[in-house]
Protein backbone atom coordinates (compact mmCIF):
# COMPACT_ATOMS: atom_id res chain seq x y z
CA UNK A 1 0.00 0.00 0.00
CA UNK A 2 1.16 3.70 -0.45
CA UNK A 3 2.07 5.51 2.33
CA UNK A 4 1.16 9.22 3.16
CA UNK A 5 2.87 11.59 5.54
CA UNK A 6 0.53 14.52 6.47
CA UNK A 7 1.74 17.39 8.83
CA UNK A 8 -1.22 19.10 10.88
CA UNK A 9 -3.18 15.73 10.34
CA UNK A 10 -5.34 16.17 13.88
CA UNK A 11 -8.43 18.19 12.27
CA UNK A 12 -9.35 20.62 9.62
CA UNK A 13 -7.71 19.96 5.96
CA UNK A 14 -5.18 17.76 7.34
CA UNK A 15 -7.44 15.09 9.16
CA UNK A 16 -10.05 15.57 5.98
CA UNK A 17 -7.32 14.47 3.50
CA UNK A 18 -6.21 11.61 5.74
CA UNK A 19 -9.59 10.51 5.83
CA UNK A 20 -9.86 10.43 2.25
CA UNK A 21 -6.71 8.24 2.04
CA UNK A 22 -7.30 6.16 4.38
CA UNK A 23 -10.56 5.43 2.54
CA UNK A 24 -8.74 4.19 -0.83
CA UNK A 25 -6.41 1.72 1.41
CA UNK A 26 -3.26 4.41 2.30
CA UNK A 27 -1.03 3.89 5.07
CA UNK A 28 -0.45 7.53 6.62
CA UNK A 29 1.79 8.84 9.02
CA UNK A 30 0.32 11.97 10.71
CA UNK A 31 1.38 14.43 12.61
CA UNK A 32 0.51 17.13 15.11
CA UNK A 33 1.23 19.25 18.42
CA UNK A 34 -2.27 18.22 20.46
CA UNK A 35 -1.40 14.18 21.79
CA UNK A 36 -4.79 13.68 22.09
CA UNK A 37 -6.72 14.95 19.08
CA UNK A 38 -4.50 13.38 17.27
CA UNK A 39 -4.86 9.84 19.17
CA UNK A 40 -8.64 10.14 18.50
CA UNK A 41 -8.06 10.94 14.97
CA UNK A 42 -5.90 7.94 14.10
CA UNK A 43 -8.39 5.67 15.94
CA UNK A 44 -11.40 7.02 13.61
CA UNK A 45 -9.20 6.32 10.49
CA UNK A 46 -7.99 2.92 11.60
CA UNK A 47 -11.66 1.84 10.99
CA UNK A 48 -10.82 1.79 7.08
CA UNK A 49 -8.25 -0.84 7.56
CA UNK A 50 -5.49 1.24 7.29
CA UNK A 51 -2.63 1.18 9.06
CA UNK A 52 -2.09 4.45 10.75
CA UNK A 53 0.95 6.12 12.77
CA UNK A 54 0.15 8.95 14.82
CA UNK A 55 3.33 11.06 16.19
CA UNK A 56 2.63 13.99 18.59
CA UNK A 57 4.88 16.55 18.11
CA UNK A 58 6.31 20.28 16.51
CA UNK A 59 7.46 20.15 13.47
CA UNK A 60 10.08 22.35 13.44
CA UNK A 61 11.85 19.90 15.83
CA UNK A 62 14.46 17.95 13.69
CA UNK A 63 13.84 14.50 15.73
CA UNK A 64 10.16 14.75 15.55
CA UNK A 65 10.33 15.00 11.88
CA UNK A 66 13.02 12.21 11.19
CA UNK A 67 10.76 9.99 13.56
CA UNK A 68 7.93 10.55 11.19
CA UNK A 69 10.37 9.53 7.97
CA UNK A 70 11.44 6.12 10.10
CA UNK A 71 7.66 5.82 10.71
CA UNK A 72 6.78 5.67 6.88
CA UNK A 73 10.07 3.50 6.28
CA UNK A 74 8.91 1.00 9.04
CA UNK A 75 5.67 0.77 6.62
CA UNK A 76 7.17 0.82 3.39
CA UNK A 77 8.23 3.83 2.41
CA UNK A 78 7.40 7.38 1.60
CA UNK A 79 4.94 7.76 -1.64
CA UNK A 80 3.25 11.61 -0.25
CA UNK A 81 4.95 14.35 1.63
CA UNK A 82 2.20 16.93 2.60
CA UNK A 83 3.67 19.77 4.58
CA UNK A 84 -0.01 20.98 6.13
CA UNK A 85 1.40 22.36 9.26
CA UNK A 86 0.87 25.85 9.47
CA UNK A 87 1.49 28.77 12.09
CA UNK A 88 -0.52 32.04 11.44
CA UNK A 89 2.57 34.13 13.53
CA UNK A 90 -0.73 36.04 15.41
CA UNK A 91 -3.74 34.99 16.64
CA UNK A 92 -5.51 37.16 15.88
CA UNK A 93 -4.20 38.43 12.61
CA UNK A 94 -2.43 41.84 13.12
CA UNK A 95 -1.13 44.75 10.29
CA UNK A 96 2.76 44.34 10.32
CA UNK A 97 3.06 47.85 12.14
CA UNK A 98 2.24 44.79 15.13
CA UNK A 99 3.48 41.77 14.25
CA UNK A 100 5.87 40.76 16.77
CA UNK A 101 9.16 39.14 15.30
CA UNK A 102 9.00 36.26 17.03
CA UNK A 103 5.87 35.75 15.59
CA UNK A 104 6.86 35.89 12.05
CA UNK A 105 9.68 33.72 12.91
CA UNK A 106 7.89 31.49 14.15
CA UNK A 107 5.46 31.88 11.10
CA UNK A 108 8.48 31.20 9.00
CA UNK A 109 9.84 28.00 10.67
CA UNK A 110 6.76 26.18 10.86
CA UNK A 111 5.77 27.17 7.21
CA UNK A 112 8.89 27.07 5.62
CA UNK A 113 12.13 26.22 7.63
CA UNK A 114 10.41 23.03 8.75
CA UNK A 115 8.90 21.79 5.61
CA UNK A 116 12.09 22.01 4.00
CA UNK A 117 13.79 19.94 6.73
CA UNK A 118 11.37 17.47 5.93
CA UNK A 119 11.64 17.30 2.25
CA UNK A 120 15.22 16.68 3.17
CA UNK A 121 14.56 13.95 5.48
CA UNK A 122 11.87 12.54 2.80
CA UNK A 123 13.65 12.91 -0.38
CA UNK A 124 15.70 9.33 -0.37
CA UNK A 125 12.08 7.60 0.47
CA UNK A 126 10.36 9.74 -2.12
CA UNK A 127 13.14 9.19 -5.12
CA UNK A 128 12.57 5.16 -4.36
CA UNK A 129 8.80 5.95 -4.97
CA UNK A 130 7.57 4.74 -7.97
CA UNK A 131 5.33 7.84 -7.98
CA UNK A 132 6.67 9.89 -5.21
CA UNK A 133 4.89 13.52 -4.59
CA UNK A 134 5.26 16.53 -2.05
CA UNK A 135 2.10 18.63 -1.77
CA UNK A 136 2.61 21.92 0.22
CA UNK A 137 -0.65 23.61 1.15
CA UNK A 138 0.00 27.44 0.31
CA UNK A 139 -3.06 30.64 0.51
CA UNK A 140 -3.98 33.08 -1.88
CA UNK A 141 -2.79 35.66 1.06
CA UNK A 142 1.07 34.10 -1.00
CA UNK A 143 0.24 35.73 -3.78
CA UNK A 144 -1.96 38.39 -2.88
CA UNK A 145 -1.87 41.56 -0.59
CA UNK A 146 -4.63 41.45 2.25
CA UNK A 147 -3.92 43.69 5.29
CA UNK A 148 -3.17 41.83 8.07
CA UNK A 149 -2.15 39.02 6.23
CA UNK A 150 1.82 39.94 5.93
CA UNK A 151 3.54 37.81 7.85
CA UNK A 152 1.46 34.62 7.28
CA UNK A 153 1.24 35.42 3.52
CA UNK A 154 4.96 36.14 3.38
CA UNK A 155 5.72 32.55 4.76
CA UNK A 156 3.45 30.68 2.13
CA UNK A 157 5.00 33.04 -0.60
CA UNK A 158 8.28 31.71 0.54
CA UNK A 159 6.56 28.04 0.53
CA UNK A 160 5.35 28.96 -3.08
CA UNK A 161 9.25 29.53 -3.89
CA UNK A 162 10.60 27.02 -2.42
CA UNK A 163 8.24 24.22 -4.01
CA UNK A 164 8.73 25.65 -7.41
CA UNK A 165 12.49 25.25 -7.01
CA UNK A 166 12.24 21.59 -5.48
CA UNK A 167 10.37 20.99 -8.79
CA UNK A 168 12.78 21.83 -11.31
CA UNK A 169 15.66 20.22 -9.26
CA UNK A 170 13.66 16.59 -8.57
CA UNK A 171 12.07 16.00 -12.28
CA UNK A 172 11.13 12.81 -11.10
CA UNK A 173 8.84 13.83 -8.36
CA UNK A 174 5.64 15.76 -8.43
CA UNK A 175 5.87 18.89 -6.43
CA UNK A 176 2.62 20.77 -6.14
CA UNK A 177 1.68 23.54 -4.51
CA UNK A 178 -1.96 24.04 -3.63
CA UNK A 179 -4.47 27.11 -2.66
CA UNK A 180 -7.39 25.36 -0.87
CA UNK A 181 -9.65 28.58 -0.57
CA UNK A 182 -10.98 29.69 2.09
CA UNK A 183 -12.30 26.96 4.38
CA UNK A 184 -14.54 27.02 7.66
CA UNK A 185 -11.20 25.50 9.92
CA UNK A 186 -9.97 26.74 13.29
CA UNK A 187 -7.01 28.11 11.92
CA UNK A 188 -9.41 30.75 10.05
CA UNK A 189 -10.95 31.27 13.08
CA UNK A 190 -7.91 32.14 15.08
CA UNK A 191 -6.78 34.42 12.16
CA UNK A 192 -9.87 36.22 11.64
CA UNK A 193 -12.68 35.77 14.85
CA UNK A 194 -15.47 36.74 14.39
CA UNK A 195 -16.04 36.44 10.96
CA UNK A 196 -19.00 34.24 10.70
CA UNK A 197 -19.42 34.32 6.53
CA UNK A 198 -20.43 30.76 5.46
CA UNK A 199 -17.48 29.18 4.50
CA UNK A 200 -16.49 25.34 2.77
CA UNK A 201 -15.72 22.51 5.47
CA UNK A 202 -12.01 20.84 4.48
CA UNK A 203 -14.03 17.75 3.18
CA UNK A 204 -15.48 19.53 0.26
CA UNK A 205 -11.86 20.54 -1.17
CA UNK A 206 -10.22 17.22 -0.83
CA UNK A 207 -11.11 16.29 -4.15
CA UNK A 208 -9.00 18.82 -5.73
CA UNK A 209 -6.04 17.01 -4.26
CA UNK A 210 -6.88 13.52 -5.00
CA UNK A 211 -7.50 15.15 -8.57
CA UNK A 212 -4.01 15.80 -8.25
CA UNK A 213 -2.98 12.10 -7.36
CA UNK A 214 -5.19 10.64 -10.03
CA UNK A 215 -4.22 12.22 -12.59
CA UNK A 216 -0.33 13.34 -11.80
CA UNK A 217 -0.22 16.63 -13.80
CA UNK A 218 2.86 18.66 -13.83
CA UNK A 219 4.87 20.18 -10.75
CA UNK A 220 3.25 23.84 -9.91
CA UNK A 221 0.99 25.41 -7.92
CA UNK A 222 -2.63 24.93 -8.28
CA UNK A 223 -5.96 26.09 -7.24
CA UNK A 224 -8.04 23.73 -5.32
CA UNK A 225 -11.27 25.85 -7.12
CA UNK A 226 -9.95 25.18 -10.95
CA UNK A 227 -9.13 21.58 -9.99
CA UNK A 228 -12.39 20.83 -8.95
CA UNK A 229 -14.41 22.58 -11.83
CA UNK A 230 -11.43 20.83 -14.32
CA UNK A 231 -13.37 17.10 -12.77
Amino acid sequence: MPVAIITGASKGLGRALAAALAERGWDLVLDARTAEVLKETAKDLSAYGTRVEALAGDVTNAGHRAELVAAARRLGGVDLLVNNASALGAEPLVRLEDLTLDGLRRALEVNVVAALGLIQQALPALREAEAGAVVGISSDAGAEAYETWGGYGASKAALDQLSAVLGEEEPGLRVWVVDPGDMGTDLYAAAVPGDDDPRPAPAEVVPAFLRLLDARPASGRYGAQALLEAR
